[in-house]
């Protein structure tokens, strides 16, 4: 087989699936599309459970693109501006599609109102409520919304009911503090330890601030027909709140490399890709061609993809994962020839979807099917 080549487990996806229902306890659970990037899988894990409930997607486009493979309910996760994208969306709305779109500020507001008034349908919205954290020196979480309690989000919630083609359809808060913070690192005991403080420390103060948020429209008379919280990493706490309504997930399904860092759940490693060993500069190591796959955000040895199997192979520090080579150590006894082939695991999830036209589904010992990815239908969205 051509290598590098991305691949799924089924079987390993549907115990992720089945084990991130159960988690959830009483409340469903709207998937990440950002963390799949396959219609099929996407499919797949929606079928298998009636806890998943709809879809988080992360841009307009991908929205649509969705809604022409037939998902519906879909929340908008950050807020979009262009107009011709939000009419898009206003006008499948208009044709009774499930469509929310995210808001954090008046100004998102009136102007989703000015386009759905020119269409003549009603816009359902989202209020994003910032839950991240500041203490003395340290902002606890990530930069979001501007809107971090109920005096913020009052005058929103009231310029909403004062116009006629937007409603507010729910409430959003992403601890990710708590969802996106790996607390069990190997070799940062101190660091790992302060980690979970803080996290215990921000559950409480997430779930107060969402009650706030929750009692203030109640006060109003709206009634909210989902709240939204959480992530993969946050399940546990999130599932406790008494108003929350859904759990967000999309990591946990593929389970990354970064979700062997935290101390309270462990998902299984169903997604990744192999690429072929071409040389060998000493009999200690191996070079392959390609995988550099390196995941977003602060730049950091954890974005860096992990060997998988063969276990005990090593990246180098001065190299790493490269464009166009990447050299591995070899564990003594590991004997590998030119055309091994060579499985990583990327460090996030979604984002091995953009390097890779297809996942090479694998049930057992066999090659099941071919998933095509967004990249494999053309698609680019950020």
């Amino acid at each position: 087989m051509a290598k590098p080549f991305a691949y799924v487990n089924l079987d390993l996806l549907d115990a992720n699936s089945r084990a991130i229902a159960a988690a959830a306890g009483d409340k469903k659970i709207r998937v990440a599309s950002k963390s799949i990037r396959s219609v099929e899988v996407l499919r797949r894990i929606v079928q298998s459970d009636e806890a998943f409930q709809g879809i988080m997607c992360y841009t307009a486009r991908e929205a649509a693109f969705l809604l022409k493979h037939g998902f519906d309910d879909l929340l908008l996760g950050y807020p979009v501006w262009n107009q011709s994208e939000i009419s898009i969306l206003l006008q499948a709305a208009a044709s009774d599609r499930i469509i929310v779109f995210m808001v954090d500020s008046i100004q998102h507001v009136e102007h989703i109102e000015q386009l759905a008034a020119a269409i003549g349908v009603q816009a359902a919205v989202c209020l994003d409520i910032d839950m991240s954290a500041n203490y003395p020196g340290l902002h606890f979480g990530i930069w979001r919304s501007p809107v971090t309690s109920w005096a913020q989000a009052r005058p929103i919630v009231e310029r909403i009911m004062q116009l006629k083609w937007v409603r507010l359809d729910g409430v959003m808060g992403y601890e990710a503090q708590i969802a996106g913070v790996g607390d069990h690192v190997s070799g940062k005991w101190f660091k790992n330890a302060f980690i979970r403080q803080l996290k215990r420390r921000s559950v409480k103060e997430v779930a107060k601030r969402r009650e706030e948020v929750l009692q203030g429209i109640h006060a109003l008379g709206l009634e909210l027909r989902f709240v939204n919280a959480g992530g993969t990493g946050s399940m546990d706490s999130s599932r406790l709140e008494r108003g929350v309504t859904e759990i967000t997930v999309g990591s946990g399904f593929y389970s990354p490399a970064l979700f062997d860092h935290y101390a309270g759940f462990r998902y299984l490693p169903a997604a990744g890709y192999a690429v072929e060993v071409v040389r060998k500069p000493r009999s200690d190591m191996v070079t392959c061609l390609g995988g550099g796959y390196t995941a977003s955000g602060a730049v950091g040895v954890d974005k860096a993809p992990q060997p998988y199997l063969p276990e005990g192979l090593i990246l180098l520090p001065l190299e790493g994962a490269g464009e166009v080579q990447t050299p591995l150590r070899c564990p003594s006894g590991l004997a590998l020839e030119l055309g091994d082939p060579i499985f990583f695991r990327h460090a996030k999830a979604g984002e091995l979807c953009e390097s890779f036209p297809k996942l090479f589904a694998i049930s057992g010992k066999d090659i099941v099917d071919e998933y095509l990815t967004y990249r494999g239908e053309g698609e680019c969205f950020l």
